[in-house]
């Protein structure tokens, strides 16, 4: 009996030192975005915490239990943030930290466990008063007019404290499709008639919903998310194109129905409708509606930029593929997801780490993006006024490989090109196309 009280005694002591054991900050990192600010703390372990705010003046208060301070809290230059000071103080059970405010924010926070990079953090995210920027407007930010501009969101993938795949040298997906991502808009913005919205201007995290959101504020006729791909086979490799597959779709379309009463999102790109205020049978339809239009374009723009990305460089597999990515999955705007290469094999992430090749990889993008809408503009747009006035860029005529289920008719349509045009322009003598074949697409 004496052994069995020893026993108990001795887990109880062990378990109180285990609760009492002192978690150290041992370092303090800022992210800044231009509507979110984010402070990571690592840590030596896990920590238990709230969060508070209090008023007159602004300020964000967290409680961390059993914890202590290990790192100077002034080096931290928080210059450009809502924050005007960083302040601690010891408290009876841990440590409180105090943010001062220099402008309002909306504060939230949460813990994330240890990973290849990096121990215990705790990650503080202050959302400004510009972070209403994300919410879906109740009517459309723009009318549309003759000479509207078509409008491509470029959404590079990760940021900030989720560097993405680390290739070999510490080369960071993050920084690297960043590159790429400004080159094509360069490229974008360089043609009459369009204009490109950067998702992510700068090293900062953004979330996968928020992307999508960022796109449908701009009210973006296409998204394109750019991405280096990994594996832990250093031998795979290629880049790939990627739309929402069809289970993807499913599931997002009855995400979207559910929240229909609640939510005041938007549908349908420019001139949108919102599903709050229509019953269930019909906000089914126009949702079905939109995203078919979304998936059928998609599907239209991965093919033309495989194609182009394919004239010089590997591509993982022969055709466009198919995944229920969350960037992908706007009901109202295509959207694509370009895995230029793997980090993970050392031979393309030489090439990707090299600037030529970066720009090589942004101008096959956005080739395929622009041809796209000179094919088939949206009406209203200064783009397909000058395609009815005759007035194309030179180089539009371009090609096309025929899939399984393609028919000659069918292509035409798709292209916006007359079915004779078509024949023309490829010297054929009858309908009969065989899978594999490439077609010459004349410009329209």
């Amino acid at each position: 009996m004496r052994t069995v009280q020893r026993l108990i005694s001795l887990f109880l002591l062990v378990s109180t030192s285990l609760v009492q054991a002192n978690t150290q900050i041992d370092n303090l990192r800022i992210w800044l975005a231009p509507d979110n600010t984010r402070l990571v703390f690592d840590l030596n372990g896990p920590v238990q915490h709230s969060l508070f705010t209090l008023d007159n003046p602004s300020r964000v208060v967290i409680d961390l239990e059993s914890a202590s301070l290990n790192t100077d809290l002034s080096k931290l230059d928080v210059a450009g943030s809502p924050i005007s000071k960083l302040r601690s103080g010891k408290r009876d059970d841990g440590l409180r930290l105090v943010l001062d405010l220099a402008q309002k924010a909306q504060p939230s926070s949460f813990t994330l466990p240890p990973n290849d990079q990096y121990g215990h953090r705790l990650v503080v995210d202050l959302a400004t008063s510009a972070q209403q920027a994300l919410k879906p407007a109740a009517e459309p930010l723009s009318i549309p007019d003759t000479q509207r501009d078509i409008i491509i969101a470029i959404d590079a993938g990760h940021g900030g404290e989720d560097p993405g795949a680390i290739g070999p040298n510490r080369l960071y997906e993050k920084r690297v499709v960043l590159a790429i991502a400004r080159e094509v808009k360069r490229r974008i913005d360089a043609e009459p008639g369009f204009k490109a919205q950067l998702v992510r201007t700068g090293d900062y995290y953004i979330s996968l919903r928020g992307r999508t959101s960022k796109a449908r504020t701009a009210n973006a006729d296409l998204f394109v998310s750019i991405h280096a791909d990994a594996a832990r086979n250093s031998k795979a490799r290629g880049a790939s194109v990627w739309v929402l597959s069809n289970r993807g779709a499913s599931s997002e379309m009855g995400r979207w129905l559910a929240q229909k009463e609640n939510s005041a999102d938007l549908i349908g790109g420019v001139g949108s409708v919102s599903l709050e205020d229509k019953d269930e049978a019909l906000a089914s339809v126009l949702l079905d509606m939109s995203m078919n239009y979304a998936r059928t374009s998609s599907v239209d723009v991965a093919q033309l930029v495989h194609n182009k990305i394919a004239k010089f460089a590997k591509m993982h597999k022969k055709h466009i593929e198919k995944a229920a990515f969350v960037v992908l999955k706007s009901p109202d705007i295509p959207s694509i997801l370009v895995e230029t290469g793997f980090i993970s094999n050392p031979g393309e992430a030489k090439k990707l780490r090299d600037p030529a090749y970066q720009k090589r990889m942004a101008k096959a993008v956005a080739e395929g993006l622009l041809e796209h809408f000179w094919t088939r503009p949206p009406p209203g747009t200064l783009v397909a006024k000058l395609k009815e006035s005759g007035q194309l860029p030179k180089g539009m005529e371009r090609e096309y490989k025929v899939v399984a289920g393609d028919s000659l008719s069918r292509i035409a349509q798709r292209n916006g090109v007359s079915l004779g045009a078509l024949r023309s322009a490829n010297k054929l003598k009858s309908d009969r196309i065989r899978v594999g074949q490439v077609l010459r697409i004349p410009a329209g």
